[in-house]
């Protein structure tokens, strides 16, 4: 079976194993203190233009979102996002059980629109019982978002123009940020997503790495003691240099950008089958996810030699999410644009 489940069910790329096994003998401090976890955390602020920014590595993208809104917000404050945000639906709850709420905004193919987020806060705001109320803390966006879609500069720009207007925290959710920024049209840099938010990440969970996400505050702006909300989170690896390596490699010659382009060129070459062929995209995503709508006996045929996820139905059609990554290979690629029937 040919995998275009998910971006995150391959090992890690060959560059980091081989770091791993030659540096597997050496004793190194713990908690993320140690010469790889320093060497990675130099190599992303400079990637940032950031050289003050605080680093840290935490274990996964739950954990990172959990403990990073958990940090920045007080305990009668939930944090906004929109209906198809990570946080909002595929967490388990992780936010709520932390303590704080979920203020959902519309989707707009995965995205937040500045001009709906500016209405909300000013209607909370107008409200005369709003004491009695989850108040805005924080404001949550993904790159990509999950619908595979990216924001351009200014709508970025507009969102952080907001935030700060109401002194909100920007967050962005970077699990696939390597994607995004390599996306066909992307018109956004790494230093320019640094300078309009509060804090973000480079996930390498899902780009490269075994494991891992590099939360960065690009303005020396980390919480009072972040290191031990960490650890209270789960989130803190005893063996931090196994994330410091793994970062250190994606981050040196540009190799997280080189893979993570690779990426989307094949899902562009997947993107122009299923046009092609006939076939109807469900949103309109420059990256690696591609969202397709499928019927049954075509996805009944696809089953048989490929592996992808069927999301939920549009009509009489499903919505089937295809997705790439820095390990798909192009003989994959052109295995399932082969067996795709053309519609009459």
């Amino acid at each position: 079976m040919i995998s275009f489940e998910s971006d995150y069910n391959n090992g890690c790329h060959e560059a980091i194993l081989k770091r791993l096994m030659e540096t597997n003998g050496e004793r190194a401090t713990g908690y993320g203190l140690d010469d790889y976890c320093t060497a990675a955390k130099e190599k992303i602020r400079m990637a940032c233009n950031k050289p003050e920014a605080d680093v840290f590595f935490l274990v996964g993208g739950t954990q990172t979102n959990a403990t990073v809104i958990d940090a920045l917000l007080d305990s009668y404050q939930g944090v906004l996002s929109v209906e198809t945000g990570h946080i909002n639906v595929h967490e388990s709850g992780a936010i709520e059980f932390g303590g704080h709420k979920v203020l959902a905004l519309p989707s707009h193919d995965g995205k937040m629109d500045a001009g709906e987020l500016r209405e909300w806060l000013e209607a909370f705001y107008d409200d005369i019982a709003y004491e009695h109320m989850v108040f805005p803390g924080m404001v949550y966006i993904t790159f990509a978002t999950e619908m595979g879609t990216i924001y351009t500069f200014e709508e970025l720009q507009a969102i952080s123009d907001i935030c700060k207007r109401y002194k909100l925290p920007l967050f962005i959710d970077g699990a696939r940020l390597g994607y995004g920024l390599m996306a066909e049209g992307c018109d956004v840099t790494l230093p320019q997503l640094a300078d309009l938010c509060d804090v973000f990440y480079l996930g390498g969970t899902k780009c490269g790495a075994y494991c891992g996400e590099a939360v960065v505050f690009p303005h020396h702006n980390a919480p009072a003691h972040f290191f031990t909300i960490v650890k209270q989170h789960g989130a803190l690896l005893a063996k931090g240099r196994l994330l410091g390596i793994q970062f250190d490699t994606l981050m040196t010659d540009g190799l997280f950008f080189k893979i993570a382009r690779h990426a989307v060129e094949q899902a562009m070459r997947l993107r122009a089958a299923f046009i092609s062929k006939g076939y109807k995209m469900y949103s309109d995503s420059p990256t690696n996810q591609q969202f397709v709508l499928l019927d049954k006996a075509t996805i009944a045929l696809l089953e048989k030699d490929f592996v992808f996820e069927q999301w939920f139905p549009v009509g009489d059609l499903m919505n089937c999410r295809f997705v790439t990554s820095w390990a798909t290979r192009l003989e994959d690629v052109d295995a399932l644009i082969a067996a795709l029937p053309k519609l009459s």
